[in-house]
This record gives structure tokens, C-alpha cells and sequence, in this order.
């Protein structure tokens, strides 16, 4: 641990940026009271200001700011940043996407709007970058979404998807598309959302594409309550993602979760139970048990007395503990309102 400390304090005199990025977690873990937390983050933060490429680390303290319930004051060292950087055109631009990105991951919509709008105004001014300046609508058109204003959200991407298919940008094309898509969705406009999926898939692609692409095929096939077919869509996404990467595999992961578990509330077993075995096929680990015990899980729910015994018998060959906690909470019985009191 002292050793630690020692590297930091050296660190930090130096204003060596990158070692302060590399030590930060091992040394922040360190700290076991609050005050010297913000003191060290305060240090840390007049530090980061003069780092030619501040913003790793203004994420990580920012990070911290969070769980201290006062990102206000790592806003603020945002704000700094983009005051110093006004002088140099490009690097404004990224300072503020920065503070606009910062708004947007710590779940302040409004203000990312604010922001991203300063961007646009000075790109279009300014830079005139095309790409960049779809880009920004397009974030735009995200954070419009996010406070429930879909039909702005629309207009936005459809310029951004204009000039993205103006200058030939393939890959931001296709996800503008797929926003598209969501948003439509979003609206209800399930026609619509799905023409413009199909244009994804039709389309040359990567594989991240391809899978968010499958994604809200099986939002769009839901709201239409063509489970069979969202369930389809989610096990072409969910084999794709095998070969992708954790990251993008635990999302479609979580997302057949999410959505097994809202089948689970509406009663929807009959759906659940035949659709688990595609699921189950695709793993040789415990997580093919995992997916069968859903299955009988369901049957059980449904009122085949048999089928507990083989929900028990398949939910003991799961070894893994988060997919333990997830048949934990299902099997439990559902609360009634009617007590009887």
C-alpha cells in the first residue's frame, strides 16, 4: 500500500498524467475515509486541468464523484476544461463533446442537450466537418429520446443520416438507421421500424450492427406480441455475440433476460417454455441447464406438477452463481394483493 501512495505522491508532483490513469484504482481503493477521498480528488482534479489529454482521468474521477453523490463538482472540472480549450478550435470541440458525453453517462439528458447544441452551433460555424457535425445530431437526437421527445429525436438522426449517406459514412449510416428503427418502434410505428431494419440487414455490415440490428427486430416482433419470432431474432443475436466480444454478449445476454423475465409476469409460460431449448443448444457450460431449468421452470408455473422435479434436478447442475440468483428469484412465489384481510 505504501508503495502505492509513495508512486502517486511522486506521480502527482511530476503532473504525470498517464501514471496517475494507471495507479488511480489501486490507489483510490486505498482511501478509507471521505474526507481524504475529496482532498485527493480535489488534488487530483487541478492536476488532470493541465494534462494535455485530461479526459481519461476526468472520467475516472468523475466516476468517484458519482458514488459520493456530488458529480457537480466533476462537472465543474469539465466546464474548466472547456474554458481553457475556447482558444483552439478543435479542441474545444472536444471539450465540450466531453462535458455533453459527461451529462449523458451520469443521466442528465437536458444538460447533454445544452451541450451538444454549443457543439453543433460551433461546427457548423466554426469547423464545418461534415461527419462531425452528423455525428452531433445524432447525439442530439439520442438525448431527445431519452426525455421522451421521439419526434424530434426522428427529425434529428434523419439529418444526420442524410449527410452520413451524402459522404459515403457506411458504418455511421447503418447505425443511424437502427435509431431510426428504435425510435419508430418507440412510437409504435412498428411498420416503419421494420422496413428499416430490414434495410440493415440487407446491407453489408459489421457485427456489432448485425446484432443490435436483431436486437430490435425482437422489440418490434414483441410489441407486436410475435413472441416466437423475437425469440428467433434474440438467439441470432445472442450466437453472433459469442464470437463478438463480453461486452457486447453480456447486453444481448441481459436483454433475453429482461425479456424472458417480463413473459414471466404477463404468465406467458407456454411461449417461455418452447423457446428455451434454441437457447440451451447453444452452450456446452452449465448455462445450457440454466436455459432447460427456464423451460421446465415455466411448465412448473403453468401447473405440470412434473416439472419441478426437473427444474430441481437441472438447477442443481448450475454451477454458476448469477445464473443461480436469477432461477433464485423466479421459482419464488408471486406476492398476492388479495390477503384476504
Amino acid at each position: 500500500m505504501s508503495d502505492v501512495k509513495a508512486e502517486w505522491e511522486k506521480a502527482l508532483s511530476e503532473k504525470d498524467c498517464e501514471k496517475l490513469l494507471e495507479l488511480f484504482d489501486d490507489y483510490i481503493e486505498t482511501i478509507e475515509d471521505e474526507e481524504t477521498l475529496r482532498e485527493e480528488l480535489k488534488k487530483l482534479g487541478e492536476v488532470a486541468l493541465e494534462c494535455e489529454d485530461p479526459y481519461d482521468l476526468l472520467h475516472e474521477i468523475a466516476h468517484v464523484y458519482s458514488h459520493l453523490d456530488d458529480i457537480e463538482k466533476a462537472i465543474e472540472l469539465y466546464k474548466r476544461v472547456v474554458e481553457r480549450k475556447k482558444n483552439d478550435p478543435e479542441e474545444y470541440a472536444t471539450a465540450l463533446y466531453y462535458q455533453a458525453d459527461a451529462y449523458e453517462h451520469f443521466g442528465m439528458p437536458e444538460k447533454a442537450i445544452e451541450t451538444y447544441q454549443k457543439l453543433l452551433e460551433h461546427e457548423e460555424k466554426v469547423l464545418k466537418n461534415e461527419k462531425e457535425i452528423a455525428l452531433t445530431l445524432a447525439n442530439l437526437a439520442v438525448n431527445y429520446d431519452e426525455i421522451g421527445e421521439t419526434e424530434k429525436a426522428i427529425e434529428l438522426m434523419e439529418r444526420a443520416r442524410e449527410i452520413f449517406e451524402r459522404i459515403k459514412d457506411e458504418k455511421n449510416y447503418m447505425i443511424s438507421l437502427l435509431d431510426l428503427a428504435h425510435f419508430h418502434y418507440e412510437l409504435g410505428d412498428y411498420d416503419k421500424a421494420e422496413a428499416l431494419i430490414n434495410e440493415v440487414l440487407r446491407n453489408p455490415r459489421d457485427d456489432e450492427i448485425e446484432i443490435n440490428a436483431k436486437l430490435v427486430e425482437a422489440e418490434i416482433h414483441a410489441g407486436r406480441e410475435d413472441y416466437d419470432r423475437a425469440f428467433k431474432a434474440l438467439r441470432e443475436a445472442l450466437l453472433k455475440a459469442t464470437n463478438v466480444g463480453d461486452e457486447i454478449f453480456g447486453i444481448v445476454f441481459d436483454t433475453l433476460i429482461d425479456f424472458i423475465e417480463g413473459l414471466f409476469n404477463e404468465n406467458a409460460y407456454d411461449v417461455v417454455a418452447k423457446n428455451m431449448e434454441g437457447f440451451a443448444e447453444l452452450f456446452e457450460d452449465d448455462t445450457a441447464y440454466f436455459f432447460r431449468a427456464i423451460a421446465e421452470l415455466a411448465r412448473w408455473r403453468e401447473g405440470n406438477d412434473d416439472a419441478k422435479k426437473r427444474f430441481d434436478e437441472l438447477y442443481s447442475k448450475v454451477e454458476n452463481e448469477e445464473l443461480k440468483a436469477i432461477l433464485d428469484e423466479w421459482k419464488r412465489p408471486k406476492l398476492s394483493l388479495s390477503l384476504g384481510l
